[in-house]
C-alpha cells in the first residue's frame, strides 16, 4: 500500500462516521489536510509500537512525543514526507484506567479477530472486536471519554484538523461558517482528545451524533468524533501549525 492509498482510506473511512463534515462545503473537496488524529491503546497489536514501524514504511518520521498524565496518554506528532498531512497518533495508557473499566477494555481488545489485527489498513477498517454493551459503554464513558471512544471505533481516526491559513480565509471567518452550517464549536481549549498550545487561534467541532446499536441490540446516539480549525497567532513562524499544536511543556525525549 503507498501512502496515498493509506491517506485515501483513512479519509474516506473518517467522513464515512462524520458525514456531516463530508456535506461541508466552505472549502474545496481537495483543500489540503493540515493533520489527523488517529486514536489508539497501549495493548498490542494496536500500540504506538506496534503501529510506528507501519507508519514509517509509508514516509511518516516521528519528530516529538508528548506525555499527558492528566489525560492518560502519550502523543506522536509524525512528520510526512512531502506537504501532506501530518499524523497525530495518541495513544491512551490502560494503566490509567480503574480495574474495572481497564479490564473491560482489553478484554474487548483481546478479542479482535486476527485478520483484523495486521496489514497498513488496520486503522481504516473499522472496528476489530464485537460491539461493547451500553452497560459497558457508559462505566468506560465515565472511566475515560476516550476509552469509551475507542470501545465502538477501534483504534482509528478521531478527528481532522484545518489550518484555515492554507485554506485561504481568517479562523473567525471559517468559525462562523462552521457555525453557521450547523456544527457548534467548543471554547474549551482541553475539548478534543489533548490540550492544545496557546501559539495557535484553536476550535473543536464535535460532529452531529449517531444511533448505534450496541451489544444487546439496543440502540443510542453518541458522538463519535469531530473538526478542527486552527491558524498561527504569528504568521511569521516558519512551522506549519500542526508542528505547534500541543503545549511545549508536555513535549518529551523520544528514546
Amino acid at each position: 500500500m503507498q501512502r496515498d492509498e493509506f491517506l485515501q482510506q483513512l479519509w474516506l473511512d473518517y467522513i464515512h462516521h462524520h458525514p456531516d463534515v463530508g456535506m461541508l462545503r466552505l472549502w474545496p473537496t481537495d483543500a489540503p489536510v493540515e493533520y489527523l488524529t488517529l486514536l489508539t491503546l497501549n495493548q498490542s497489536p494496536f500500540s504506538a509500537q506496534d503501529l510506528l514501524p507501519t507508519l514509517g514504511h509509508l514516509g511518516y518520521r516521528p519528530v516529538h512525543r508528548y506525555a499527558m498524565a492528566d489525560r492518560g496518554l502519550l502523543v506522536f506528532l509524525m512528520a510526512p514526507p512531502d506537504d501532506g498531512p501530518w499524523l497525530v497518533l495518541a495513544e491512551l495508557q490502560l494503566g490509567t484506567l480503574s480495574r474495572e473499566p481497564r479490564e473491560k477494555l482489553a478484554e474487548l481488545v483481546s478479542h479482535a479477530h486476527p485478520q483484523d489485527t495486521r496489514g497498513k489498513n488496520l486503522l481504516s477498517r473499522g472496528r476489530p472486536w464485537a460491539m461493547p454493551s451500553w452497560d459497558d459503554y457508559t462505566m468506560l464513558d465515565d472511566a475515560h471519554p476516550l476509552a469509551s471512544w475507542i470501545a465502538v471505533m477501534g483504534p482509528s481516526v478521531h478527528h481532522a484538523g484545518f489550518d484555515c491559513e492554507r485554506l485561504g480565509h481568517r479562523f473567525d471567518e471559517l468559525n462562523g461558517a462552521v457555525e453557521a452550517a450547523g456544527l457548534v464549536g467548543s471554547d474549551d481549549r482541553q475539548h478534543g482528545v489533548f490540550p492544545i498550545s496557546p501559539l495557535l487561534q484553536y476550535r473543536f467541532y464535535p460532529t452531529c451524533s449517531q444511533r448505534l446499536a450496541f451489544a444487546n441490540g439496543d440502540e443510542h446516539r453518541i458522538c463519535l468524533g469531530g473538526l478542527a480549525l486552527m491558524q498561527k497567532r504569528l504568521s511569521s513562524d516558519h512551522e506549519r501549525a500542526v508542528e505547534l499544536l500541543l503545549p511545549h511543556h508536555t513535549r518529551c525525549e523520544i528514546a
